[in-house]
């Protein structure tokens, strides 16, 4: 027993700063400092004799793996050598802080060469049954020995594990950024995404020509789709693709005000035009000069409003309310609507004559269930926004087959806002690093040839609900 642990079974204590800064659960209470200093004559082995313990690793890796293994053997002795060698000298100096940033490295490593999780762990495995050949001989409690080896093993499994998923999330955020540079410079027939859409399936592909189309003019234009399609995202699209992509873009939902604000707050007002209004306000129009004006739910608009934006958009000038003075303005119109523009002109919704002005060029967002194909790229598209907005552990990397079945079947009637969301609820609500089904919504197993499994308990096999070491490893597998 070393004097500075104290009396009893204690814990290798790693550095509070690192802990803090590398976000790592505290693994090392299943070491104890008596085991490291009885390993001690079996870590010297192993380090010193780590090219023999690659090679008969490498020869288990084979006859594991076969053709299905991810890594030559000269990839394998690379990576994993060096990585045994430096493993063992910080574990026989007891510097635990080193352990766990060389074996943060060797995740980041794998992870970027793409080895599956599971063979990873598989391979740790053969790991143990490699070195038991290169033991010093003479070690009378093997029974203890291979326990805590065993135990060794688990803390370098689970730092490993922790490390490659951030890491292969960190890497696949990266990807879609790439590929999102490259979309842009790629032929609209061939695009994945386009100015923050997301989406390769041909109405997709036809709606990002049309927004290339209508942003190489100045004309007003109507997005015309159900609620949460994007219809905002379309809008910004088209003021991106015009010729003034860095004049502002201004966008007011006009469900969000009562009708009889929406006009002083698009117009601006004179002070002392009514109670309240104390200082001068200039309004949306003349905030958007020179670029954009966005205007969600148009239907929403009062009639008398909606006379008044269409002598705005004639005579390209604005009447603060209180004032007798006609202000020039420069400013694109957009509008929205998540109804039947003709019904709505109809039903007195929609002005007939401001339709017509709006009718030059309307574009229509299709709703996620027309585009199933699109659930796999908005569902990676979300899971690599959520990583970098939510910072949860661990970070996820992908989603179960099972669960992205049940998403594509599924008929999203709050379209691609209810996918969001789903994703968001599936990153608080889920512990792995793939997202379940179990995780999910409800809704998504209740469609039809869905079926909603348990989610597994790593505890729930064990005496008095306490986890073995072998449950937790099995749970760990299974959820990555």
């Amino acid at each position: 027993m070393h004097p500075e642990t104290g009396s009893g079974a204690q814990s290798l204590k790693i550095s509070e700063q690192h802990k803090a800064s590398r976000g790592q659960p505290r693994y090392f209470h299943l070491l104890w400092d008596d085991d490291i200093e009885e390993l001690r004559p079996v870590l010297k082995a192993v380090h010193d004799r780590a090219s023999e313990v690659v090679d008969n690793w490498y020869r288990l890796y084979v006859l594991h793996f076969g053709d299905r293994r991810t890594l030559s053997e000269n990839e394998f002795r690379a990576i994993f050598e060096p990585a045994i060698i430096r493993n063992k000298a910080n574990l026989l100096g007891r510097d635990m802080d080193a352990y766990a940033r060389d074996l943060h490295a060797l995740g980041d490593t794998l992870a970027a060469r793409k080895v599956p999780l599971q063979e990873i762990i598989a391979s740790l495995h053969l790991f143990e049954e490699a070195a038991q050949a290169v033991f010093p001989p003479g070690i009378r409690d093997l029974a203890w020995l291979y326990s805590t080896f065993d135990r060794l093993s688990h803390v370098r499994i689970m730092l490993l594990v922790d490390a490659y998923v951030r890491s292969e999330s960190a890497l696949a955020g990266a990807r879609l950024q790439a590929l999102e540079r490259e979309a842009a410079l790629m032929p609209v027939e061939e695009r994945t995404s386009f100015h923050g859409l997301v989406g390769a399936s041909p109405v997709m592909r036809r709606l990002y020509e049309r927004i290339e189309a209508a942003g190489r003019t100045r004309g007003t234009v109507l997005v015309v789709g159900e609620s949460g399609t994007g219809k905002e995202l379309v809008a910004r699209a088209i003021h991106e693709c015009g010729p003034r992509p860095s004049a502002p873009f201004v966008a007011l939902n006009c469900a969000a005000l009562p009708k009889d604000l929406i006009e002083s707050e698009l117009f601006g007002y004179k002070r002392g035009a009514f109670s309240g209004a104390n200082t001068e306000y200039l309004g949306l129009f003349r905030a958007a000069e020179g670029g954009t004006l966005f205007l969600d739910e148009i239907t929403e608009m009062s009639a008398e409003t909606q006379s008044k934006l269409l002598r705005a958009l004639q005579e390209r000038t604005v009447r603060p309310v209180g004032s007798t003075r006609e202000v020039p303005v420069d400013v694109r119109l957009i509008a929205s609507t998540n109804r039947d523009p003709e019904q709505a002109v109809e039903t007195g919704q929609l002005r007939q004559d401001l339709y017509y002005r709006l009718q030059a060029s309307v574009l229509h967002v299709p709703p996620l269930r027309e585009r199933p194909g699109d659930v796999p790229l908005l569902a990676q598209h979300f899971i690599a926004l959520f990583n970098e907005k939510l910072q949860r552990t661990p970070l996820v990397v992908g989603i179960e087959e099972d669960a992205m079945e049940a998403m594509k079947r599924y008929s999203w009637p709050g379209n691609v806002r209810e996918l969001s969301n789903a994703i968001e609820s599936a990153f608080t609500f889920g512990r792995s690093a793939t997202l379940r089904l179990v995780d999910l919504p409800p809704a998504l197993a209740s469609e039809p040839g869905v079926h909603l499994a348990p989610a597994p308990h790593a505890a729930s096999s064990a005496p008095n609900g306490v986890a073995t070491f072998a449950d937790v490893e099995r749970d760990l597998i299974r959820r990555t």
